[in-house]
Order: structure tokens, then sequence, then C-alpha cells
């Protein structure tokens, strides 16, 4: 008989949830920029076992008082920061409707903590923390630290790292000019995630088996 716990996510990941963060902000420097955009796609697991991307948050976020926006941002990323149909939201609310959401995943899920996907995540990582401090939010649901970064699991699974060649290489449809939207990228980077965490589970890499004892 199938153990019902066998798929469970938790047991997945050493107990963390996996929840891809694509960011997009007014320059590199998670201290000084503003952070303009954020997406969150929290990841599920069907009942055998494969990872699937779930629920999506999404906000545009206006920039804390004294933010850097350099123009050189704005022009990649084409977000006009005080458009008045933009429809942003404070960093603080932005911040703290991720983690609701989060948070409440977690439980369900029966996961300790969850732990950060993104597509050279250090860069996402980085502003996350950055605002969690600025705002003061004592309770981040997210590894300070670790993450799975999608541009090194790429250079590895199918020799790419950057994202739109990683998914067409993975024949994951990837429209350039839709790239550089948060909720596009994080979509984009959750498929390419199970993509992998799946492939390597048909291929026979999970769930590892153990030598019997005494061999």
């Amino acid at each position: 008989m199938t153990d019902p716990t066998h798929h469970r996510l938790a047991h997945r990941f050493r107990g963390y949830l996996p929840v891809v963060i694509d960011v997009e902000t007014g320059g590199f420097n998670h201290q000084t920029d503003a952070l303009l955009e954020i997406a969150a796609v929290i990841l599920d697991m069907d009942e055998s076992g494969n990872l699937e991307p779930g629920q999506q948050i999404h906000h545009h976020v206006t920039p804390f008082e004294g933010a850097n926006i350099e123009q050189a941002a704005l022009d990649f990323t084409g977000i006009d920061p005080y458009h008045p149909f933009r429809g942003a939201v404070e960093e603080l609310e932005a911040i703290k409707d991720i983690f609701r959401a989060v948070r409440a995943a977690m439980k369900e899920e029966g996961c300790t903590r969850a732990i950060l996907v993104g597509h050279n995540a250090f860069f996402d990582r980085d502003f996350v923390n950055a605002a969690v401090a600025r705002n003061g939010i004592k309770r981040n649901p997210f590894h300070p630290f670790s993450c799975f970064d999608t541009a090194t699991i790429g250079g590895v699974a199918v020799g790419q790292t950057v994202l739109a060649k990683a998914c067409r290489a993975a024949r994951i449809g990837f429209n350039n000019a839709e790239a550089h939207s948060a909720i596009y990228d994080a979509v984009k980077t959750a498929e390419f995630f199970c993509w992998v965490v799946n492939k390597w589970k048909a291929l026979g890499g999970w769930p590892l088996h153990q030598e019997p004892q005494g061999q």
C-alpha cells in the first residue's frame, strides 16, 4: 500500500516550502534602490509527487521614501513608477500580503519554513530582506540566506543560465516581449524549476533509495 504521506511537499525539500519570487527594481543596490514590483508563485505537489505552480501574488510597489531609481533600470523594465494607473501599494503592504499567503501555505503543507526560488536568486532575496528590515517586519517566513537559484540549476540541467534560453531548452514557451514583468518572470521561473524537479524524479533521482541496514 502506498504511504499517503509519501508525496507530501514537506518531505521533498527537508521541510521547506519552495516559493518563487521575482522583483523589479530601480537599480542593483538592495540597500538604496527602490523595490518597484514583486511577484510570488507558491509551489504545490500533486498526488503523483510532481511539483507544479500554484497560487500567484503580484504587486506594483510605491518607491520607499528616499529611494534611488536609476533611469537605466526604468529603460530596461519599462516601468513608470509614478504612473497614475499603476495601482501601486506601499512596500510594507506588498511584503506582508505575500508573507500571509506563504504562511498559510506552509501551515497547509506542514512545512517548517519557506525557501526562496529565483533566477539569480540572491538578487531577489537581498531586495526582499532589505524591505523586511526597512519596514521593521519581525517575522520573515523565508530562510534568511539559503535559496534555490534557477540560473545555476539551468546550467546543470540544460546548459543554459539565461531564463529565456533555459525555458526554451526545456520546451517551455517564453515571450521576450512579456519578460521583465515580475509576475511573468516568476511564473516562467516556477515552470522551469518544476520541470527540472519533475525530470529528476522521472529519471529515478528521487526519492532516494536507502541501502538496507547492515549492507
